[in-house]
């Protein structure tokens, strides 16, 4: 993957960590910066298991670059909405596991991106805000069926009616995010956090990211049945072995 300045990316054994990087523009997401996290999450380093993703500069992401929207067709506009639909897929279902350490700015496409990833670490500064409404325009790249579903349509509805703004505590106790940490923790705990993930079994971080999303959208039948299929395969792996051995010898796994 070529480097781009827009998205620094460093490696560190199995983390990677990517730093969207536009401070001028509080990391507004730009074609540019779109195609190069598409480019990291189609064709990850080898090795890497565990992808944190944040900011800088006191801003995780302010959401889509404007300037660039209001000189696209309706067309346009559908194509590049299709487009953050696909490189979001790619972030959550693309089978590494994604940790956001955000501050600052988590709005509109910002936060379409953090609902897309597996843990989300919030700072004090951290401000979760959808205010496409307050624009005279509605979200593009995922929020109802990402956002929608942490938050439930209601409450969705209600956030960008009103352009309602809510803090790091706020968005822990509605799901936006999962931990609420000091200023200037969030890259702590998730390196903390991604090296506890990249020592599970790689297939079980695989199943975990790829299946409960999609059984949460499966009737409970279906659901069920599915997870059996899951059970069946991660129980019968070398790792679920060495897992089991472990446990009963009171020792720590050696997972592939």
């Amino acid at each position: 993957m070529l480097e781009n300045p827009l998205l620094k990316v460093e490696t560190e054994g199995s983390i990677a960590t990517l730093t969207m990087n536009r401070p001028d523009k509080r990391n507004a997401m730009c074609a540019e910066l779109l195609d190069a996290i598409d480019a990291f999450f189609s064709a990850p380093p080898k090795d890497v298991r565990v992808v944190i993703i944040t900011g800088t500069a006191g801003h995780f992401c302010s959401g889509l670059d404007l300037s660039e929207h209001v000189h696209r067709s309706a067309e346009e506009n559908l194509y590049h909405s299709r487009e953050w639909h696909k490189v979001m897929e790619k972030i959550q279902f693309g089978g590494l596991v994604v940790v956001s350490a955000m501050f600052g700015a988590v709005i509109g496409g910002g936060l379409e991106l953090a609902a897309a990833t597996h843990v989300r670490i919030a700072e004090p500064s951290t401000i979760f805000q959808l205010p496409e409404g307050r624009r005279g325009i509605f979200v593009g790249g995922g929020a109802t069926a990402r956002v929608g579903r942490l938050l439930g349509p209601d409450r969705m509805t209600e956030m960008m009616l009103t352009g309602r703004k809510f803090n790091a505590d706020e968005g822990v106790s509605l799901g936006l995010a999962h931990y609420s940490v000091s200023e200037g923790e969030a890259m702590t705990l998730a390196q903390t956090l991604a090296a506890k993930i990249s020592r599970n079994a790689p297939l079980s971080n695989y199943f975990m990211v790829q299946s409960i999303a999609r059984i949460g959208d499966m009737s409970q039948s279906d659901g069920l049945f599915t997870e059996s299929l899951v059970a069946a395969l991660s129980q019968t792996t070398p790792d679920a072995e060495e897992g089991l051995k472990a446990f009963l010898e009171k020792r720590a796994p050696k997972f592939r």
